[in-house]
């Protein structure tokens, strides 16, 4: 919901093979836009924020906040997404919000708790990661997900690499995660909580080449060779 203090939010997320923007709109559900990303976010990722907001009727200054997907995801994608919010929240002087995108793909279907649902997704050609409500973990090339009983488990850019059900779970929730960002994101701010510019940072899934994993954790080293 839009609050009377504030102007419409606008979510945006590299983190998966489709980018994503999305408005909310008061009242109705919220204007998403979605496209196949591959490596061209730094081209289209601006144009497509434009034709929302030209197609909504709004300019820029009308908005209330930034609402950017943190990851995890692979590198490129991310830096650029994470560019642009933060570009666009100090250019308009509004707050941002970074929101796990798979905390976004998780809550997806309009429940605000991750219990008894995981979340798998790729980190390179071979590693996977694993996401749920105790965090997220690096799963090496060969190693499958240990979940509880009962446990919900969806995948996302995963084709051939996890289940079919899961697959198809997760589809259903690349499709709502623009409202899903905007969702938890009105509930921070509605709690007067934002980010800081300078603190925000991604979670990288998967790096450049010369950039290792630290086993067991989703963090990162600079390999020495």
């Amino acid at each position: 919901m839009i609050l009377a203090s504030r102007g419409p939010l606008l979510a945006l997320d590299t983190a998966t093979s489709r980018a994503v923007v999305a408005l909310e709109r008061q009242p109705g559900p919220p204007v998403v836009a979605s496209w196949p990303a591959g490596q061209r976010h730094g081209e289209e990722l601006l144009a497509a924020i434009d034709r929302l907001l030209h197609g909504a009727g709004l300019g820029p200054a009308a908005l209330g906040g930034i609402v950017v997907g943190t990851g995890p995801g692979a590198f490129t994608g991310l830096r650029v997404g994470l560019a642009t919010a933060k570009g666009l929240a100090h250019a308009l002087a509004i707050p941002i919000v970074g929101v796990p995108t798979a905390i976004a793909l998780l809550t997806a279907s309009d429940d605000l708790t991750t219990a008894g649902r995981a979340l798998l997704l790729p980190a390179g050609p071979r590693d996977r990661v694993l996401v749920d409500d105790q965090g997220s973990r690096l799963l090496p090339a060969g190693t499958e997900p240990v979940i509880a009983p009962g446990t919900e488990l969806l995948a996302v850019d995963l084709d051939g690499r996890a289940p079919a059900d899961a697959l198809a779970r997760g589809l259903v929730a690349q499709a709502r995660l623009g409202s899903s960002l905007l969702r938890l994101a009105a509930a921070r701010l509605a709690a007067g909580d934002s980010d800081d510019l300078a603190r925000l940072v991604p979670e990288y899934a998967s790096l450049p080449r010369g950039v290792a994993a630290l086993s067991g954790s989703i963090e990162w080293s600079r390999d020495p060779h």
